[in-house]
């Protein structure tokens, strides 16, 4: 998971922003549940009034309200209101408000009681006695004797009863002085409504800004994962492809990437809020006082064996999936390039079961974990029901005893799924964390991985370049081989000439030419490239003077010229119209109605082999090097169409070098120097004809090609051999 949170750093201020808004979104989502609870407890129950002392009381109610006072409470009831014309008003302030619904609770409720026993017809002995001596003077021991005794029958409602009925109290005498109490009540409910409705607003903003901030943040490490990865793979020799392999390169440069955005948006908008979430849910739930905290501790217990259950046995499927995803990939990649081939051998079938077999693992893997997994969400929403359950039926007791109101257990019903949401979207991201886990891996596999070709420390360069290479006593091994595949190498090629290179099919021609622009480096030896070791040029200077023409003609979407301007971006048009002209390309390029505006469809797909070959040739001529490497590139052509290529090719080589694979003797024939290949070694150096005379090897390839008569030899010579 540390390289998830490493690519994270360079956008901390960005998460810093993040952090800030969702706390902004956790405070206005855990404030709507008290705002709820208020509307139900005060707003319905209590008819608006939220505290027990009166907004107005005529002078009855107001000597009365004082009855079972002491002196002490007197002086506080009378502090909180001022004389008016038709009675008292309260000016006391909410601080003191909630104090005095402390303070004065048991006094009015008593006062409250008594008036609702006299108000139905009953008696009762405190009363009858208070209205006895209501016109004596009450010491406060006689008050506090008369308020011991009723004060088992008070506890016994519980405080919140004791609240409520205090409440009570202070609406009766409201409506006594004259207030609408039905207008108190529904201020009192659009007040609520308003700050609920300010507070949803804000929680909408903070979340739209928390959105965009880590959209963008997943974005750019998206992009700049894909820049690191593309740049990496790019610098990357022949080494390094071959041990990722194409089809998992890009799996890991999209799928893998993609992976790793996703999380991150959603972990910055989710495993970032959960915390916070959960946190200020657990500190509002202690703020209830409801006794019932155990519920929300056995919740998470349930959530955390259930989950770290689940994710245990899902992960280690999860760590084969994105090989599998490559094996895929690798599998569709072959069959779709091949695919022409394919159709001709009536290979359908058997390919299609390749896939399917691929297909089938990478499904089998995903279907046990989906199923796995598919117990997360009715796993949850059951433990949320339990816990829903297991609220109602311990708040349900505390109602009935008073201690609790029904506004108080709806808010800790909503606080304890919101403690469980938080937990469930940690749950969600524990599924999607492994799988991006495995990505990052793979993805900093590819990071850290350092090319084997590298530029030298200290680049010489070489202003006075003439195509001169030589290989001196070369051998090489592909990396991780035992045995080398080229042993010894040693010959010049010279500035103004041809170098041929043949031999019989995997004896390392190709190899060979592929060690001049260091696609691999020599294991011995050394190649000196007008007196300097390759190795000690910039690659860029290196293969900016090497004309090198692959032996598979590749072009790159776009028009033919785009193409032929691949390796000189700035070649005029008449010098691409050179370079065509000497591949023998200018004919068929004419005769397309957009001319060198003509399309290229990706790998070239819309030509043939022989246009291919001869625009990937145009394309090494138009960039004018120093030396021309031709691996096997003249295959696709015809014999005249050979013929003429080399013949024009002459005129431009007369100042560089030139090194040509090939597997006709025809296309060899006028080499200024022809290199014999047999198992990676030189058996044969030397002009045509010195060859057919004093080398084995080059007359049998010669002979199984052309006639006696046309390689000058006589017939008794040929039966001779």
């Amino acid at each position: 998971m540390g390289k998830i949170f490493k690519n994270m750093i360079p956008y901390w201020k960005w998460i810093l922003f993040i952090i800030v808004f969702l706390i902004i979104q956790a405070f206005c989502d855990l404030s709507l549940p008290e705002y709820t609870s208020d509307i139900i407890d005060v707003g319905i129950q209590n008819h608006g009034v939220g505290h027990i002392l009166p907004e107005k009381m005529t002078e009855e109610d107001y000597e009365a309200a004082q009855f079972f006072m002491v002196s002490d409470e007197k002086d506080k009831f009378a502090g909180c209101y001022e004389k008016t014309d038709d009675g008292y008003a309260l000016s006391a302030d909410e601080k003191i408000l909630d104090e005095m619904d402390e303070d004065l609770i048991v006094p009015l409720v008593m006062v409250y009681q008594m008036s609702q026993e006299q108000a139905s017809g009953g008696t009762a002995d405190e009363a009858s006695k208070m209205q006895a001596m209501s016109g004596e003077q009450l010491t406060d021991d006689m008050i506090l004797s008369m308020r011991e005794k009723l004060q088992d029958k008070i506890d016994s409602v519980g405080t919140t009863t004791l609240k409520s009925m205090g409440v009570a109290y202070a609406v009766s005498c409201d409506k006594n002085a004259g207030i609408d109490i039905d207008d108190i009540q529904i201020q009192y409910l659009w007040k609520m409504g308003g700050k609920m409705f300010i507070f949803a607003v804000a929680m909408l903003l903070a979340a739209v800004a928390v959105g965009f901030a880590a959209s963008k943040v997943g974005a750019g490490i998206g992009r700049d994962l894909r820049e690191k990865t593309f740049t990496r793979v790019v610098g990357f020799s022949n080494a390094e492809i071959n041990k990722f392999s194409t089809a998992s390169l890009i799996t890991r440069s999209t799928n893998d990437i993609q992976q790793i955005q996703m999380v991150t948006a959603m972990f910055l908008r989710m495993i970032l809020y959960a915390p916070i979430l959960g946190i200020g849910g657990i500190i509002k739930v202690v703020q209830t006082d409801s006794g019932m905290e155990w519920v929300i501790v056995v919740a998470v217990a349930a959530i955390m064996i259930f989950v770290f259950t689940l994710v245990g046995i899902a992960m280690p499927k999860f760590k084969i999936m994105q090989s599998l995803v490559d094996r895929v990939n690798l599998v569709s990649r072959e069959i779709l390039t091949g695919l022409s081939v394919i159709r001709a051998f009536g290979r359908e079938k058997e390919e299609e079961k390749r896939f399917d077999e691929a297909n089938r693992i990478l499904t089998k893997t995903q279907l046990f974990t989906n199923r796995v997994m598919t117990f997360m969400m009715p796993g949850m929403s059951m433990i949320m029901y339990c816990i829903t359950l297991g609220i109602v039926w311990g708040a349900a007791g505390r109602i009935d005893d008073g201690t609790m109101q029904v506004g108080t257990m709806t808010a800790f019903i909503t606080y304890a799924m919101m403690i469980v949401m938080s937990f469930l979207m940690l749950s969600a991201m524990s599924i999607m964390m492994p799988r991006a886990g495995v990505a990052a891996e793979r993805i900093d596999e590819v990071i850290n991985t350092k090319s084997s070709i590298n530029d030298p420390q200290s680049p010489k360069k070489n202003d006075d370049h003439k195509g001169k290479i030589s290989f001196e006593h070369v051998s090489f091994k592909y990396p991780g081989a035992k045995e080398n595949v080229l042993y010894d190498i040693d010959f010049t090629a010279e500035p103004g000439k041809t170098t041929a290179i043949i031999g019989s099919t995997g004896c390392g021609k190709s190899t060979l030419v592929n060690l001049i622009p260091r696609f691999y480096d020599v294991t011995e030896g050394k190649i000196v490239f007008d007196g300097i070791d390759i190795r000690d040029y910039s690659l860029e200077e290196l293969r900016q003077n090497i004309g090198f023409v692959p032996q598979k003609g590749i072009l790159f979407s776009g028009t033919i010229a785009s193409n032929l301007r691949f390796g000189k971006s700035d070649a005029t048009d008449e010098q691409i119209k050179k370079a065509a002209g000497i591949a023998q390309a200018e004919e068929f390029i004419n005769e397309k109605p957009e001319g060198y505006d003509s399309p290229i469809s990706q790998g070239g797909t819309n030509v043939s082999g022989g246009q291919k070959q001869r625009l990937a040739i145009a394309r090494a001529i138009a960039k004018e090097p120093y030396l021309y490497v031709f691996d096997d590139s003249f295959s696709a052509l015809d014999m005249k169409t050979d013929a003429k290529l080399r013949k024009a090719l002459e005129e431009v080589t007369s100042n560089a070098a030139v090194i040509i694979v090939a597997q006709r003797i025809s296309t060899i024939l006028h080499a200024d120097q022809i290199i014999v290949l047999d198992e990676g070694k030189i058996v044969g150096k030397g002009t045509h004809e010195q060859l057919l005379s004093e080398c084995d090897v080059y007359r049998q390839i010669a002979r199984s090609q052309l006639s006696a008569k046309e390689l000058g030899l006589s017939e008794d010579s040929g039966k001779e051999a």
